[in-house]
């Protein structure tokens, strides 16, 4: 029994075994089925979209290469300036290709437009050159690569100009060169060097009109050293100037200005020597040369105010002796050469009052006791003049004014003698309290005062020189708080104090008050 069920179970074992295995390989066959029909659509699809797709594709393996090596060739060939050639190696060939391969390709139209660009930069150089066949070429290829018609127009009629002009080149330079031949280098528009100037402003380039121009400027700068070597400054720096506007970097420039510069160190130190001998119209004439050569030359002007100052004394002398139109030249002169209005007032003053005292010499005798309240009445003011401190200011009621009319009164008379000989003095003492004081203004007036009241007298070289450095000191000083007008009047009042202007402090005053303009 057990044997026969032992035989029954292995054989319903090996039963369901085949049905576990058959239904295995059953599902498996299904299953089978399905996905070669999924691979079967799979392909359909992919051959659908190769079909359709198959020339985007074939552009994009085989195209999109070969259009960044025609960008990269129409760069390089940009950059060295090659812009086109016949052999398609030029940068608007480079970017045609690359723009018919792709036409919406950004970076070759990009590369047209600049191209263009160089070929209208190219053109104007060509015509800077006095090349209008080039220029004419470039800009024949900017036009065809459509450059803004504006720019394009501007330069045609350029090249229209220069083209009408070059028929009249010849005619230009046969002139110049006539000119040159007659030395007539500069000073009109028919002069050498003007003509030459022309042809290069149209032919920057042109051999003849270059050599011309040097030819012309040698001879000017010669000219201007051989005047230099005679006195003639003022020639000579014009002469230098003229060389300079039409070639600064002339090899005879350096050499003709040291010579010019040298004749006018000579000119100044004439004038100074003049001055110094009393011989006002030399030094005058010897310092307007300089400054007709270098019109802001401080020394010269120095000098030139210097001669103002002789020239006001020798009238305050002339008009003393009643010599009255020598007094009057005198006075025009120092107008002339830039004396202060102050100080032409007060000599004129003293000029009218040397005519009083010589009317008051040859009218009849007024009655004493008329001449008596005159004369007192003129100390009086004197004296009040005296106390205020106005020597010489307000014209016409100064001390000074009423001094001179007490002596055109009584000249002998011992109380004008001894105002006259308080009042010397009196002017020195304000000097030097106005001085101590810082009040330059003052102390300048004093200062006049005590020159127009004792001319020649001792102490007042050395006044003037204290007075103009002290101006120098107060200028600095409130330059240093931002008042640059008082600093430039102090500059001014030193100057024509008789201040050495290459002395250290006038110097460092003036590159101060330079440098805080400059920074304005």
């Amino acid at each position: 029994m057990s044997r026969d069920d032992d035989r029954h179970d292995a054989a319903h074992e090996a039963l369901r075994r085949v049905r576990r295995e058959g239904r295995w390989w059953w599902l498996q066959a299904r299953h089978a089925r399905r996905i070669w029909r999924w691979a079967a659509l799979v392909a359909v699809l992919l051959f659908v979209s190769l079909a359709l797709l198959r020339r985007p594709l074939a552009n994009w393996f085989w195209n999109e290469p070969q259009i960044e090596q025609l960008l990269d060739q129409g760069d390089r060939a940009l950059a060295a300036g090659r812009l086109s050639a016949a052999d398609g190696s030029g940068a608007r060939e480079s970017f045609q290709a690359a723009l018919a391969l792709d036409n919406d390709r950004l970076q070759a139209r990009t590369g047209l437009a600049r191209t263009g660009q160089a070929a209208l930069q190219q053109a104007h150089d060509a015509l800077d050159r006095g090349d209008h066949v080039a220029a004419s070429a470039a800009l024949g290829l900017a036009r065809d690569l459509q450059v803004p018609q504006r720019d394009a127009d501007a330069l045609a009629q350029q090249l229209r100009a220069r083209d009408q002009a070059r028929a009249g080149i010849g005619a230009l330079l046969g002139r110049a060169e006539a000119a040159l031949q007659a030395q007539r280098l500069d000073g009109g528009p028919d002069s050498a060097l003007p003509l030459f100037q022309q042809v290069l402003a149209l032919m920057p380039n042109q051999l003849r009109a270059l050599e011309g121009r040097e030819d012309a400027l040698s001879d000017l700068l010669q000219q201007a050293r051989t005047a230099a070597e005679g006195g003639d400054v003022a020639r000579a720096a014009a002469l230098v100037r003229s060389a300079r506007g039409f070639d600064a970097g002339h090899v005879d420039l350096p050499a003709t200005q040291e010579a010019v510069n040298n004749a006018l160190e000579r000119r100044q130190r004439d004038g100074e020597t003049a001055l110094r001998r009393q011989k006002l119209e030399a030094a005058a004439a010897a310092f307007a040369a300089v400054l007709s050569a270098v019109p802001d030359d401080p020394a010269a002007h120095r000098g030139q105010l210097q001669v103002a100052d002789a020239q006001l004394m020798r009238a305050t002398r002339q008009a003393g002796n009643f010599r009255f139109d020598e007094a009057g030249q005198s006075l025009q002169a120092a107008e002339a050469l830039g004396a202060s209005t102050r100080a032409l007032e007060t000599v004129q003053h003293t000029i009218d009052q040397a005519r009083r005292s010589q009317a008051a010499l040859t009218t009849p005798a007024v009655p004493r006791a008329q001449r008596e309240r005159t004369l007192q009445r003129l100390l009086a003011r004197l004296d009040n003049a005296e106390g205020a401190g106005q020597f010489l200011e307000p014209p016409g009621r100064s001390a000074y004014d009423a001094l001179r009319e007490a002596e055109g009164v009584a000249p002998q008379d011992p109380r004008v003698r001894a105002a006259a000989q308080r009042l010397l003095p009196a002017s020195r003492q304000c000097f030097e309290d106005r001085l101590r004081e810082n009040r330059v203004l003052a102390a300048g007036a004093c200062l006049d005062a005590w020159q127009a009241l004792g001319p020649g007298s001792q102490g007042v070289a050395q006044a003037r020189q204290r007075l103009a450095q002290r101006w120098l000191a107060i200028g600095s000083e409130r330059l240093g708080r931002g008042d640059a007008a008082f600093a430039r009047m102090a500059l001014q009042q030193a100057a024509r104090l008789g201040s050495e202007t290459g002395g250290g402090d006038y110097q460092s005053l003036d590159r101060r008050l330079r440098d805080l303009e400059s920074s304005r």
